[in-house]
């Protein structure tokens, strides 16, 4: 048995046309052009990466963006005071504060003083809320990247057993909270794997669909998993490769090859959930501009 490779950059390419499509209607029909905010504080390489990446996709979908770069020692007072202008400025529809910021930054008096509705990472507490009681709201983008990976791809994760391994606040938390409710899309049988479970490997071997977002790389193996299941791998981690001209390369948080002959179907490290996570920031700030006007 060899699995399907569920593509995420082919589906992640699907959402941004869509995002396209309403954008250029929104500026035609109501003369809003959806603005997202970057705010990077430091000099941290992947930060730097990750948000020119995400300006380059709102170059490509007619977005207004603004990157905000401020020293390492910025205090929080002054990042705070930034953040309040941008709550303010109406051409400003989301605003995203790159993770990690310096220690001497509280990230979440920061993430709470952002206007819930300009929220597009999902992480305010009031949409965090809303989320779990099934109310509409900006959702986190990786999350709400692998529910469009599964949907789209036909598997429909209504009745199936879903394992998230893993309990961040940022992934496995929200994934759990997203395919509990009873709508579309969702509707699931959810259980949470974690350190505290001991051996994870009873769990997902008792799964339809497995997230894994565990951030340990190749931690789950084809053993631990049941013939002709769905995973999703959300896991991204460098481990030293000599072969390679960069001296690493990138892995997921399962062991692929394995993994591959027991599921019916896989996401890839890289080009599965990562490209997902721009798409859905789109999104996000997409609905919020509406939602604003």
């Amino acid at each position: 048995m060899s699995a399907l490779i569920i593509d995420g950059k082919r589906i992640a390419g699907e959402i941004r046309a869509e995002v396209k499509q309403a954008t250029d209607l929104l500026r035609s029909d109501a003369g809003i052009v959806p603005g997202l905010a970057f705010i990077l504080v430091g000099e941290d390489p992947a930060s730097r990466v990750y948000v020119r990446s995400k300006g380059k996709a709102c170059d490509e979908l007619g977005f207004h963006s603004v990157t905000e770069q401020l020293p390492a020692e910025t205090s929080q007072q002054d990042l705070l005071t930034l953040i309040h202008r941008l709550n303010a400025d109406p051409r400003i529809h989301g605003i995203l504060v790159q993770l990690p910021l310096p220690p001497h930054i509280d990230a979440q008096t920061i993430l709470e003083a952002i206007d819930y509705r300009k929220d597009v990472d999902g992480f305010h507490p009031q949409n965090v809320g809303r989320l779990v009681i099934g109310l509409p709201c900006l959702k986190p983008c990786t999350p709400s990247g692998v529910v469009e990976l599964l949907v789209r791809s036909g598997y429909d994760p209504s009745g199936k057993h879903v394992v998230v391994v893993g309990r961040s606040n940022i992934v496995g938390k929200p994934v759990m909270n997203m395919l509990l409710q009873k709508q579309a899309g969702a509707n699931a049988v959810v259980t949470i794997a974690h350190t505290g479970a001991g051996d994870i490997a009873h769990y997902t071997r008792q799964a339809d669909i497995v997230v894994a977002a565990i951030g340990k790389p190749e931690a789950i193996d084809g053993s631990m998993l049941r013939e002709g299941s769905i995973v999703i791998d959300v896991g991204i981690n460098r481990i030293p490769d000599e072969s390679s001209s960069r001296g690493y390369r990138l892995v997921g948080d399962v062991e692929f090859n394995s993994a591959s002959k027991r599921a019916a179907a896989i996401t890839p490290v890289p080009g599965g959930v990562g490209p997902m996570t721009i798409a859905m920031l789109m999104k996000n700030t997409l609905q919020a501009a509406s939602s604003l006007r």
